[in-house]
C-alpha cells in the first residue's frame, strides 16, 4: 500500500504533536515535530543573549544559524524522538514557558524558516511521514495527501497547557498561560512569512471538547481513507 505525507497544522496548544505523534506510530509512519525545531532554535537564541533580554540580536541571531544542527533522536523507552540540538538533548528544556514566550518571536524570521522548511523537506521526500507545525500543509507539504488543520478555543488550549506546565513542576499561573497563548495566535497569523493559515484543502478539526481517544479515532480514520484510495 502506497504511503502518503500527513500534514498536522494548528494553533499553540491544540494537541497537534500528541495526535500526530500517536497517528503515526499506528500507521508505521515518521513523526516530525517541526515545533520543537523551532523552540531548539529559539532555546539557542535565548543561551546566546539574542532574545529574551532587554535588547534584541535578531541580526546576530541569523549569522548563527550555520552553526545550528538539530536531529531528532528516538528514545526506545520513551516511545519517541526527542529533539537534539548540536547534539545536546534538549527536549525538556525547549518545552518550558520561558521558550513558550520567546518562539513565535524567532519563528517569524525569515532566515530561520527558510532553514527549517529546507530540513523539513528533506525529511519528508520519501513520504510515509507524519510532521506538525504552523505551515506544513500550506509551504512546507503543499501537494500532502491529508492535511488536517487543529483549532479549539484559547480558553481550552490554556486549561490544558496550564495543567501540562502544572504536572512538569513550573510555578505559573492560568493568566500567564492564557496570555502567552493568545499572544503566539496573534504573531502566528500575523506574521508576514509563512504565517499560519488554514490551507483551502484542510479539514479543520475543532477539538475543544474532545478527549484524545475521539479526537485520534477520527483522525486516524481520515487517513486511512486516503490510504486507501492510493
Amino acid at each position: 500500500m502506497q504511503k502518503i505525507t500527513i500534514a498536522i497544522d494548528g494553533y499553540s496548544s491544540t494537541g497537534k504533536s500528541t495526535i500526530a505523534k500517536e497517528l503515526a506510530r499506528a500507521l508505521g509512519y515518521i513523526y516530525v515535530d517541526t515545533g520543537a525545531m523551532y523552540r531548539a532554535v529559539t532555546l539557542h537564541a535565548m543561551r546566546k543573549g539574542y532574545v529574551g533580554g532587554h535588547t534584541e540580536h535578531l541580526d546576530a541571531l541569523v549569522k548563527s544559524l550555520p552553526g545550528i544542527e538539530l536531529n531528532f533522536v528516538y528514545n526506545t523507552e520513551l516511545g519517541f524522538a526527542e529533539m537534539y540540538l548540536n547534539d545536546e538533548n534538549v527536549e525538556g528544556e525547549i518545552r518550558t514557558l520561558d521558550v513558550s514566550r520567546q518562539v513565535s518571536k524567532v519563528a517569524t524570521i525569515k532566515e530561520v524558516r527558510i532553514k527549517l522548511v529546507d530540513m523539513q523537506k528533506g525529511m519528508g521526500k520519501e513520504k510515509g511521514i507524519v510532521m506538525d507545525g504552523r505551515d506544513i500543509g500550506t509551504v512546507v507539504f503543499p501537494e500532502a495527501e491529508l492535511k488536517i488543520f487543529m483549532t479549539a478555543s484559547p480558553e481550552a488550549r490554556a486549561t490544558r497547557r496550564y495543567k501540562e506546565l502544572l504536572d512538569k513542576g513550573e510555578k505559573l499561573s492560568y493568566a500567564d498561560v492564557l496570555k502567552n497563548v493568545q499572544d503566539r495566535d496573534y504573531i502566528d497569523s500575523h506574521r508576514e512569512f509563512s504565517p499560519l493559515k488554514k490551507a483551502e484543502d484542510a479539514i479543520e478539526f475543532d477539538n475543544s471538547d474532545m478527549g484524545l481517544k475521539e479526537q485520534f479515532e477520527r483522525i486516524h480514520g481520515y487517513a486511512l481513507r486516503v490510504i486507501e484510495k492510493q
